[in-house]
């Protein structure tokens, strides 16, 4: 019997438009390789009926929440098909970044200083302490949506008098946040692919930090792959990445961020497990410079689904 693939994307989270670009090309793809498959938004198909409507594997390409946070991995198992990606309790895990951070901490893996709030705990009455917490991370300091990508509602604060209004912005991102200390530094990522690494990238961006708009609207941003990093760098933030990788029990495929600060460390960001796949996604780009197109690259994801 034939394959006939459902790329599943859309959801309800923030990242829903880059879900439906990264569908597009994985379509586009599959199509030229001659692969029967058809672009489902998960609002909109009944899930648990995919096998019904003779679909034999799945390509996840949803973003955020759904996607990446186990819930759609769950349904999947237990409908008992064929699905790309990490499974669900990585992925429940890695679209949590207090608790990755803190599972690389106790792994003893290089992560700044940081703590969560949560949206209940943010009371006039806990703000002192909130705040005394913000001053022994010292200025300045990052809040970020603990459950969403693609920068999303990041917020730098440089002044005590601005935290206040940064935390309630980004609580509408997000019901928990992650207050961390500002890295200061250059921006790295790196792929992996069915437990290999591939070429890091180094994202040099105008402005503050790596947002969204750099990410997907500025041309300004450059993407340096491969990198300046010397060999030794290489090799080290390969290694680095493979540990924090397996550590979380992450497969198939997904993309690593971190940054190497000023005392020349690198410093463990974020896992994503269903990276972009659109003309400005960063993941087709260091597969290119590994020598697989972007045919290659969709059919090597769909071969590993299981």
């Amino acid at each position: 019997m034939s394959n006939k693939i459902a790329v599943l994307f859309g959801g309800k989270s923030l990242e829903k438009n880059i879900s439906l670009q990264s569908c597009k090309a994985i379509l586009r793809a599959l199509k030229k390789l001659k692969i029967s498959a058809y672009g489902l938004d998960i609002c909109d198909f009944p899930i648990f009926n995919l096998k019904k409507y003779g679909f034999t594997k799945v390509f996840i390409a949803v973003h955020g929440k759904f996607g990446e946070d186990g819930i759609l991995q769950s349904i999947l198992d237990y409908i008992n098909i064929p699905y790309t990606g990490s499974r669900m309790l990585p992925t429940a895990i890695t679209i949590n970044k207090h608790l990755t951070k803190t599972i690389w901490k106790a792994y003893n893996l290089p992560v700044y200083p940081h703590f969560l709030l949560n949206k209940i705990d943010f009371t006039e009455k806990n703000y002192i302490n909130i705040k005394n917490k913000c001053l022994s991370l010292k200025l300045p300091i990052f809040i970020k949506p603990n459950c969403s990508g693609s920068s999303l509602g990041i917020i730098k604060i440089n002044s005590i008098d601005k935290l206040l209004m940064g935390i309630e912005k980004a609580f509408n991102y997000s019901n928990e946040i992650l207050l961390e200390k500002y890295i200061q530094g250059t921006e790295y990522t790196i792929g992996i692919l069915n437990n290999i690494t591939l070429p890091i990238i180094k994202i040099d961006y105008p402005g503050i930090f790596y947002d969204y708009n750099n990410k997907y609207n500025n041309n300004l941003t450059k993407y340096l792959c491969p990198s300046d990093l010397t060999q030794q760098k290489e090799y080290e933030l390969s290694q680095l990445a493979l540990k924090a990788w397996n550590i979380l029990n992450c497969s198939g495929w997904g993309r690593i961020d971190v940054i190497l600060d000023k005392k020349k460390s690198f410093q463990l960001l974020e896992i994503n497990t269903v990276p972009g796949m659109t003309k400005n996604s960063l993941y087709p780009k260091a597969a290119k410079q590994y020598g697989l197109s972007f045919n290659k690259l969709v059919l090597s994801i769909l071969n590993m689904a299981r």
